[in-house]
C-alpha cells in the first residue's frame, strides 16, 4: 500500500515566511489593496460586481461603547464582514482607529488616499461620537478630537477628516445616539458645542449614491442593529438587494418603527394595569421610570448580544437612549414619566375590569373535563378548589359574551360538504365538546 505522506509541521519549517506566509510589515491595508485586483477574488455566484468596500471609522466625542456593541455583534458578525463570508456582500476592508493593527503615518495613509480619491474600491464612513464644535477649541489653540497630524505637526480634527471624505463617500452612517442626535455630549450646558453628524453636514447632504445621513442610535447601539444595517448598504450597493427603508430620520425603519413597550416582555402587566413598585419586581416598569411606551428601539425583542440580555429583559427600566431628545427630554432618569398620570390611571381603572376576567377564564380553563364531570381533582400538590357559584355564574355569562356570533370549541355541526367533494361526517352532540360546554 502506498504510503500517505502528511504536510509538514509549522513548527519544522525552516524560515519564518515558511511558517507563517509572507510577513506583513504594517504597511497601509489600503495601499495593500490597491495591489491587489478585486475582480479576480471571491470567485462564484451572488457575488456582485463590487468586491471590496473600504469603511473609514471616525471618533468625536465619543466613549468607545459603540465600537464595544459592533465588535459584539453575531448576526451579522464583524469577521463575516471582513472576511467576505455573506453572499453578495462585498467584503468590508475596515480602517479602525481602535482595531488596526497599522500605526503611524502607514494607518493614516489609509484615510489620505480615500480624500485624494486614489482608491480601487468604493467606501463609506462611519462616524462615532458626537461632533464638537473645533472652533471653540481653536481660540484658545486647541482642539477636541483629532486624529493624525499635517507637516507642522498640528493635530487634524476628526471634522476635517468627516469634511473631507463625505462627498466621495457611498454612504455616511452615524453609529450610537452620539452620533446621531448629539447625545450626552451635547447636553444642555456642554462646553463643547457639540452636535449630530446629521446636523454638521446639513439637511441638503447627500452621499456619492445619493444617500442622506443613515441614523443607527443606542447608547450603545445594537451592534446587529448596526452590522444588518451595513450589510443592507452593500447589498444595495451591489446591486443585488433595494434601498433599505428608512424613516425621515434616516433610521432603519425595519428596526426602529416600533416601540420598546409594543415588544417588552412585560406589556401584559401595562395592559391589566399591574405596576412594579420598585426595581426587582416582576410587572411593568413604566411607575418606576421607564418611557418604554414612546421609545423606538428594538432592545426588548433583539437584546443586547445574540438575542440575550437588554434593558427591560433585565429589570432595567429604558430612559430613551435611542431618542432624538436623549438625554435632555428624558431626565431626571429613574423618575416616573410625567405621561404616566395619564396612561398608568385609565391602565389601571380598564386592568379592574380585564384582570378578574382573566383569572376566572383561567381558572376554568386549568380544569380537565373529567374533572367537573367527577367533581374531584387528583392533585398530589394540594387541593384545588372548585369554582364556586359566583364564578360559575360569571364565566357563564362572560363565556356567553366571548363565543358571541362566534363558534364555540368542538364540533357540534351536522354533516358537511364541500364543492371539491370533500365531506365532514356529522358529529353527535357531547362527542367532541367538553361536558361543561353542553347547555
Amino acid at each position: 500500500m502506498e504510503e500517505i505522506s502528511l504536510p509538514s509541521s509549522p513548527l519544522e519549517r525552516s524560515t519564518v515566511v515558511d511558517k507563517v506566509e509572507p510577513v506583513d510589515f504594517l504597511t497601509s491595508s489600503a495601499e495593500r489593496e490597491l495591489r491587489k485586483a478585486p475582480t479576480a477574488e471571491r470567485p462564484g455566484a451572488l457575488l456582485g460586481p463590487v468586491k471590496v468596500v473600504h469603511a473609514y471609522w471616525l471618533a468625536g466625542m465619543s466613549c468607545d461603547g459603540c465600537t464595544v456593541a459592533v465588535t459584539g455583534a453575531m448576526a451579522p458578525s464583524v469577521e463575516d464582514l471582513l472576511i467576505g463570508r455573506l453572499p453578495g456582500v462585498p467584503r468590508v476592508v475596515l480602517h479602525h482607529p481602535v482595531t488596526s493593527v497599522e500605526s503611524g503615518d502607514a494607518f493614516m495613509r489609509n484615510y489620505e488616499l480615500a480624500a485624494e480619491g486614489k482608491l480601487n474600491a468604493p467606501y463609506v464612513v462611519i462616524f462615532e461620537g458626537s461632533i464638537p464644535n473645533e472652533a471653540l477649541a481653536a481660540e484658545t489653540g486647541g482642539y477636541w478630537c483629532a486624529m493624525g497630524s499635517e507637516t507642522v505637526p498640528k493635530p487634524i480634527p476628526t471634522t476635517t477628516w468627516l469634511e473631507r471624505l463625505a462627498p466621495g463617500a457611498a454612504a455616511v452612517i452615524a453609529i450610537g445616539t452620539c452620533a446621531t442626535w448629539g447625545g450626552i455630549p451635547a447636553a444642555y450646558g456642554n462646553p463643547t458645542g457639540s452636535m449630530s453628524v446629521m446636523d454638521f453636514l446639513g439637511k441638503e447632504y447627500l452621499s456619492a449614491l445619493g444617500l442622506p445621513v443613515v441614523n443607527v442610535p443606542g447608547c450603545s447601539p445594537i451592534g446587529d442593529n448596526f452590522n444588518e444595517t451595513v450589510a443592507a448598504i452593500l447589498l444595495f450597493l451591489n446591486g443585488l438587494g433595494p434601498l433599505p427603508e428608512f424613516d425621515e430620520l434616516g433610521r432603519p425603519a425595519w428596526l426602529f418603527n416600533k416601540t420598546v413597550h409594543q415588544q417588552c416582555v412585560r406589556a401584559g402587566f401595562y395592559e391589566e394595569g399591574t405596576f412594579a413598585e420598585r426595581y426587582g419586581d416582576p410587572e411593568c416598569l413604566v411607575e418606576i421610570g421607564c418611557w418604554g411606551p414612546v421609545v423606538q428601539c428594538n432592545i426588548t425583542s433583539r437584546g443586547a448580544i445574540n438575542h440575550l440580555g437588554g434593558c427591560m429583559n433585565t429589570g432595567g427600566v429604558c430612559i430613551g437612549c435611542t431618542m432624538p431628545g436623549f438625554p435632555d427630554r428624558f431626565a431626571p432618569f429613574y423618575k416616573r414619566p410625567p405621561g404616566t398620570i395619564v396612561s398608568s390611571t385609565t391602565s389601571r381603572t380598564v386592568g379592574s375590569f380585564v384582570r378578574p376576567l382573566r383569572r376566572i377564564t383561567m381558572q376554568f380553563q386549568n380544569r380537565e373535563p373529567l374533572w367537573d364531570k367527577e367533581r374531584h381533582v387528583p392533585s398530589g400538590w394540594g387541593n384545588v378548589p372548585e369554582p364556586g357559584p359566583v364564578k360559575k355564574g360569571v364565566h357563564y355569562f362572560y363565556e356567553k359574551w366571548q363565543f358571541l356570533n362566534s363558534e364555540r370549541p368542538g364540533r357540534t355541526k351536522a354533516n358537511e360538504g364541500y364543492d371539491d367533494g370533500y365531506e365532514v361526517a356529522a358529529v353527535q352532540s357531547g362527542d367532541s365538546v367538553p361536558p361543561d360546554h353542553l347547555r
